[in-house]
């Protein structure tokens, strides 16, 4: 039996951007709800409350991007490298919520619309537009490697979108005093932000479950595996996610001829590495299927 892991950097260090989205976040929280409370406005507060939770969603990736660092022990073989997994899914979760006290107050609203001072909405959400643009441009070069990184980058960008909301209602109440306009671009918002929740919250459960991460193809792996010389067989074939960045496989790959095995363990780790970002790989070779007891095999299933 073969293990193999090619460890290498993760990319860009985020450990900066996540202290700076805090702080300012943090800040602008404060701002935001005073002049929401002070102006009536419902969008203002609003937005107050999803960059509250905000906060929280960027302080739970960043623990899960600090936990993951931490080296492995004989009790977490694999360290902490799952809680990045786990904190991508309470990111989804959490969005939902936000996106769910959004459009519970807006409802409410509707049914008594409030004159609120335009000029000062308008103000301070447009400072809300340039924080939360810049904080998710910290995290735009990992969206889409990393499941964790991309819970805070749609966090800052829901929020982004949703102070630009409040910047257009602002106007179109300043010129025409429809004052339903606030609790409506609220709702158009909030179901903007729950389509791209979605795809997040999908992802990050079918981690979590130990599915085969939505990159890699796993018919492709088990093709390439067959392929390898004097393999006459693959079972056992197992592909998961260690953590929003990193997949492990274990697989029994049958090969009758009496030979060093040295040679294609490492072509096969080669491979997978190159081919498929596989990183952590198991491989058990065998002479026959009859060899050993292996449920997968007599099952004739992958």
């Amino acid at each position: 039996m073969h293990q193999c892991a090619h460890h290498h950097p993760s990319g860009q260090a985020y450990g900066w951007a996540f202290a700076i989205g805090v702080i300012l976040n943090l800040a602008f929280v404060g701002v935001e709800a005073f002049f929401g409370w002070y102006t009536g406005s419902l969008a203002l507060l609003a937005d107050a409350g999803h960059n509250l939770s905000d906060v929280l969603g960027l302080l739970v990736a960043w623990g899960g991007y600090a936990l993951a660092k931490l080296p492995p022990s004989p009790q977490r073989t694999y360290g902490w490298r799952g809680a990045t997994i786990l904190g991508a899914v309470f990111n989804g979760l959490l969005l939902l919520i936000a996106v769910g006290g959004i459009a519970w107050e807006a409802l409410g609203r509707l049914s008594e619309p409030t004159q609120v001072p335009a000029g000062m909405v308008i103000a301070v959400a447009a400072v809300g537009v340039l924080i939360n643009t810049g904080t998710a441009l910290l995290f735009v070069r990992g969206r889409k490697t990393d499941l964790n990184i991309r819970g805070a980058y749609l966090h800052m960008a829901a929020d982004a979108l949703l102070s630009l909301g409040v910047v257009f209602a602002g106007f179109v109440i300043m010129w025409t005093q429809w004052s339903w306009v606030d609790p409506v671009s609220s709702l158009v918002i909030a179901a903007v932000i729950f389509l791209g929740t979605w795809g997040l919250l999908k992802d990050s459960v079918h981690l979590a479950l130990q599915a085969v991460p939505p990159n890699i193809d796993f018919e492709k792996v088990h093709q390439a595996l067959a392929e390898l010389p004097n393999v006459t067989e693959v079972h056992d074939l197992h592909v998961w996610a260690v953590s929003t960045t990193e997949v492990a496989m274990t697989a029994h790959l049958v090969r009758p001829k009496l030979e060093n095995d040295d040679q294609i363990l490492k072509q096969a780790s080669d491979m997978l590495h190159s081919e498929f970002n596989i990183d952590h790989t198991t491989i058990q070779i065998e002479r026959s299927v009859s060899d050993v007891a292996c449920g997968q095999a007599e099952e004739g299933t992958l």
